[in-house]
């Protein structure tokens, strides 16, 4: 898809949540390649070992370290153009009415609250100056124009609820300069699936950097795969 996209990220700063492993680790990864600064939020920054990029303590559950991460961003930085919401939990898989109500709580609070009131936070920074890029890693088992069977329903809701605030974020700060995407990294070896996951990490980081390079007249509000928009 012809896509108006920044050909380098060299001064603008990225966030991005899980960054310590998998998908985020080459999402990190990415965004160093094109120039950004990266700050890599970990529950434990410790476990960032790559020199490229700043190590960030951020648990998505914990709204201090959200706060306080968004502020530190802002006293070191000054601004923030890029946040990736790539943080996330699989949950236990039963069917609903099997699944322990702790491990709803826990895959809702990491992979939906934790993205909304984050990005609540870094809102002011992004709205800056226009053209900031919000990008949530989302699912395709949380499409909601397909049938939601086959257990792992907390996962599949939050997923959902994750495109949910996409399409929130374009309807009331677009007219502001925010450009808000979902994306669907595919079906990746992490530590959330099985070894025979067909993709590797890099693969399933390749659209979400792609989004965070778009200009502020690119496309936003929408639900991608493989660079190329989906069905909600």
């Amino acid at each position: 898809m012809d896509v108006s996209l920044y050909d380098s990220l060299d001064g603008q700063v990225a966030l991005v949540t899980g960054a310590t492993r998998g998908i985020g680790n080459a999402i990190a990864d990415g965004l160093v390649e094109q120039g950004a600064t990266v700050y890599a939020g970990a529950r434990d920054p410790a476990d960032v070992t790559a020199t490229d990029r700043r190590p960030i303590e951020l648990d998505v559950t914990e709204d201090e370290e959200m706060t306080a991460a968004v502020d530190r961003i802002a006293d070191e930085a000054g601004r923030l153009d890029v946040l990736v919401n790539n943080a996330g939990v699989m949950d236990s898989r039963e069917p609903l009415d099997a699944m322990p109500t702790e491990v709803v709580d826990r895959t809702l609070d990491t992979n939906l609250r934790g993205p909304t009131v984050l990005t609540k936070h870094a809102l002011p920074l992004l709205l800056d100056r226009p053209g900031g890029r919000v990008v949530n890693v989302a699912s395709g088992l949380g499409a909601i124009t397909e049938r939601q069977s086959g257990g792992t329903p907390a996962y599949r809701i939050s997923k959902t609820g994750l495109n949910g605030l996409t399409r929130y974020l374009d309807g009331e700060y677009a007219d502001d300069g925010l450009l808000a995407n979902s994306v669907c990294p595919g079906y990746v070896r992490t530590d959330m699936t099985e070894a025979s996951a067909p993709r590797s990490p890099e693969k399933g980081a390749e659209t979400p950097v792609w989004l965070s390079r778009f200009r502020p007249d690119a496309p936003r509000g929408r639900f991608w795969r493989d660079r190329e928009p989906k069905p909600w």
